[in-house]
C-alpha cells in the first residue's frame, strides 16, 4: 500500500514557541529574582515541559511525510541529527569538566561546586558515566535526555506510519505508569550492576525519562497527526474547552496558594511532581494544552515575533549558550546568596540575552550561506548539463 502526505513546511510559529520557552527556562535558571516569577506561573506547567513537547512536535511535522515514503531514509537523518546533539552534550560536559570545575576548585562558589561534585570527587566515573549518558549534572540533563528520545523517535514514527498511533500511545502510556511504581530504580540498578559504574540514582540527571518519554511522544504524535491534516485537538467540543479552562484555574489556585491550606503543591504531593510527571501534573498539562490550542489564533499572534522566532530556529545552540551564562551567573554569587539582585541582576541577564541572540543570529547566517551554496552549487550543475546537451547536438 502506497501513503502519500502533502509536503509540510517548518512551522514558524512553532520555532516561535520554543523561543519562547527558551526565554522563559532562561529566567528561571538564572539566579536572580526574577527566577521567582517565572517558575510555573501559570500552573504546573514548565518551560522544559514545553521546549520537549514543542521539539517533538515539530520533528512530527517536518519528518512525517518522508517517513511515509522512505523510512530508511528518515532513520539516517534523525540519527544524524542525534549525533549532532550528542556533540553538543559532549562538548557542554567538557566545559562543565573543565572551566566550571577550575572555577570551583579555585572560588569555592558553592552554587557551582554542587552543581559538579560528583565529578569532583569522582572524576574518570563522572567522565565516563558522562559519555554513557548516565551521569547527567544539573542542568546539563535535558540534552541526554533528547539525544535518547531522538535516537528512538525513528522506531516510534515507523510504528505509527505503519500499525497505527494507538499502538505507540498505549505503549508510552504504559511506559509512564510503570514509571510512577519504580522503573526508572529498576534500571538504574541494572545499569550499575552490568557497567560497574557506581553513579548514584541522583547523579543520573532530574527527569525519570520513563515519565518524560510520555511528554515526547504526545508531542511527535500530535506533529504527525497535524502533517496529516487531521489534528485531534480540532475535534474537542466546547464544553470539554471550558472543563479544562476550570481545570487550569484550579491548577493556578493551588500553584498560588489561593485556595487555603489543604489544596498546596505541597499537600497534594507526589501527584504534580515535575520530575515524575505525576498523574494530577498530566491533567493540568493537558487541559493546559488543550487551552492553549483553543487560544492559538491569539497566541500565535503573540509570540510569532522577533526575538523569539531567531532564538526558536537556533534552539540547540541557544540552549547550550543559556547554560553557559547561567554558569557565568553562579560565579557572581557570593557566601550564602542565593540570588543576585539589582544592578547585578540586570547586568547578567542584559549580557546574557545579548549573547542568546548573537548566537541565533550567527546560526542563522550560516544556515543562509548553506542554502545559498547549495543553490549555487545546483545552478552550476545545471549549466553544466545544458552546455553537455547543446555540444551534444
Amino acid at each position: 500500500m502506497t501513503l502519500s502526505s502533502p509536503k509540510t513546511q517548518r512551522r514558524p510559529e512553532l520555532d516561535a514557541l520554543r523561543g519562547l520557552f527558551l526565554v522563559w527556562m532562561t529566567f528561571t535558571h538564572m539566579p536572580t529574582h526574577f527566577s521567582d516569577f517565572v517558575n510555573q506561573p501559570v500552573g504546573f506547567v514548565s518551560s522544559a515541559e514545553g521546549f520537549v513537547f514543542l521539539s517533538a512536535m515539530l520533528v512530527g511535522t517536518v519528518y512525517l511525510r518522508d517517513a511515509l515514503e522512505d523510512v530508511s531514509g528518515v532513520i539516517a537523518r534523525l540519527w544524524r541529527r542525534t549525533l549532532k546533539i550528542y556533540g553538543y552534550h559532549v562538548l557542554m560536559l567538557a566545559f562543565a569538566f573543565t572551566i566550571a570545575a577550575a572555577l570551583a576548585a579555585k572560588t569555592h562558589r558553592s552554587a557551582i561546586y554542587n552543581l559538579i561534585n560528583f565529578y569532583l570527587a569522582h572524576p574518570k566515573v563522572a567522565i565516563l558515566g558522562g559519555v554513557l549518558l548516565i551521569y547527567c549534572p544539573p542542568l546539563l540533563d535535558i540534552l541526554p535526555m533528547y539525544v535518547i528520545f531522538m535516537f528512538l523517535t525513528p522506531i516510534s514514527l515507523a510504528v505509527g506510519v505503519r500499525y497505527g498511533w494507538r499502538w505507540v500511545l498505549g505503549g508510552s502510556a504504559a511506559l509512564w505508569v510503570w514509571a510512577q511504581f519504580g522503573l526508572r530504580e529498576l534500571v538504574h540498578a541494572w545499569i550499575v550492576r552490568v557497567t560497574h559504574l557506581q553513579i548514584p540514582l541522583q547523579e543520573t540527571g532530574a527527569f525519570n525519562l520513563f515519565a518524560w518519554q510520555g511528554v515526547w511522544i504526545a508531542g511527535l504524535w500530535l506533529g504527525a497527526k497535524s502533517a496529516e491534516g487531521e489534528m485531534p485537538l480540532k475535534r474537542v467540543p466546547g464544553y470539554v474547552v471550558a472543563v479544562c479552562g476550570a481545570v487550569c484555574l484550579f491548577f493556578l489556585g493551588v500553584r498560588h496558594h489561593w485556595l487555603g491550606p489543604v489544596l498546596t503543591q505541597e499537600s497534594l504531593g507526589i501527584g504534580l511532581d515535575k520530575w515524575q510527571i505525576g498523574p494530577m501534573r498530566v491533567v493540568n498539562l493537558a487541559a493546559f494544552l488543550v487551552v492553549g490550542y483553543w487560544m492559538r489564533r491569539y497566541l500565535v499572534k503573540l509570540i510569532s515575533v522577533e526575538p523569539f522566532l531567531t532564538l526558536g530556529k537556533a534552539s540547540l545552540q541557544v540552549f547550550c549558550a543559556h547554560v553557559f551564562f547561567v554558569f557565568v551567573g553562579l560565579t557572581l554569587l557570593y557566601e550564602d546568596t542565593p540570588q543576585l539582585h539589582g544592578a547585578r541582576a540586570y547586568g547578567v541577564l542584559s549580557l546574557t540575552f545579548a549573547g542568546l541572540m548573537l548566537v541565533a543570529m550567527r546560526e542563522a547566517r550560516l544556515r543562509r550561506e548553506a542554502r545559498a551554496a547549495v543553490a549555487a552549487a545546483k545552478n552550476t550543475a545545471a549549466r553544466g548539463d545544458g552546455a553537455v546537451v547543446e555540444s551534444a547536438s
